[in-house]
């Protein structure tokens, strides 16, 4: 009987795990067969030549560069913004909370980790209406916003993760770092958030692709179709995803869909140029860590 359960154990897990790779292949392939043929410079820049885009010479209206560089921005902005309160957070849960505060802060993050983003985006369009009402006339929904709004959707998961990482290391550390004399800020600092690093810097990646992907979110708190470069916090913006969203529900011939399926590669793109950019510096910290030169 126990070799029955475990071959159907066995069975299902391997169906599971088949499923989500053949899932995700199946997506993938979709938007890459759908999306290459438009990957050129007409869909990030139109007509505008590319060097001049670049540079901020002349403006992009019917290429996705925009859209991009806002993308970027915000997905750089939510991480600056997020990164100190949700690795803080998380090692405040790790090694200084206790008792009822400790499952207090825990069941505020589970929470706010459970916050459909359509909710954070009214929660940021509401906020802009009251600093209205209260005499700030000057506030309004700009990328600024978008990014806290963001922020707040992801210290969730920072937290969590950098909790999990530094839960995880051996007490035998922290041992030897009072051993040695080491205070419990010198033992953070050079001992047991480097030793960390790899599950924090997965929480950043986390962090990162969600930032990049939302769309309820900045719709409500400053994405718009077209307002060029962003050029300043307190400045609407484009980003891809409001893009695709926009050419899904909008487009009126088969090249502008076309458009928007390679506007989705490039998110894919980006996303996973961004994974690839915190593996390395996860890689790196890694090495410094064990000393290797």
């Amino acid at each position: 009987m126990t070799k029955t359960r475990l071959f159907l154990f066995r069975i299902i897990s391997y169906a599971g795990a088949a499923f989500v790779i053949s899932s995700c292949a199946a997506i993938f392939l979709f938007i890459i067969v759908r999306g290459l043929p438009y990957l050129n410079t007409r869909l990030f820049f139109g007509d505008t030549p590319p060097m001049a885009a670049l540079l901020g010479l002349r403006p992009v209206w019917e290429g996705i560069w925009p859209a991009f560089a806002g993308t970027l921005c915000l997905v750089l902005l939510t991480v600056l913004l997020a990164a100190l309160p949700g690795i803080g957070c998380g090692i405040y849960l790790a090694r200084f909370a206790g008792g009822r505060l400790r499952k207090n802060l825990s069941l505020a993050i589970g929470l706010l980790a459970g916050v459909p983003s359509i909710v954070m985006g009214l929660f940021g369009f509401v906020l802009i209406l009251t600093l209205r009402h209260i005499g700030l006339n000057g506030a309004t929904t700009c990328i600024l916003l978008a990014a806290f709004c963001l922020a707040l959707l992801v210290i969730p998961a920072l937290a969590v993760a950098t909790r999990s990482a530094v839960e995880s290391l051996p007490h035998s550390l922290s041992l030897t770092c009072a051993a040695l004399g080491f205070s419990e800020s010198q033992s953070l600092r050079r001992v047991l958030l480097p030793a960390a690093a790899r599950g924090i810097l997965g929480g950043m990646i986390l962090a990162m692709g969600r930032a990049a992907e939302d769309t309820a979110v900045i719709m409500l708190t400053g994405a718009v179709v077209n307002s060029g470069l962003p050029a300043g916090l307190a400045s609407k913006f484009e980003a891809l995803p409001f893009f695709i969203y926009y050419t899904a529900a909008q487009y009126s011939d088969e090249d502008e869909l076309g458009r928007g399926f390679g506007a989705a590669l490039v998110l894919l793109m980006l996303s996973a140029l961004l994974t690839f950019g915190a593996y390395l510096c996860q890689r790196a910290v890694t090495r410094r860590f064990r000393g290797d030169q």
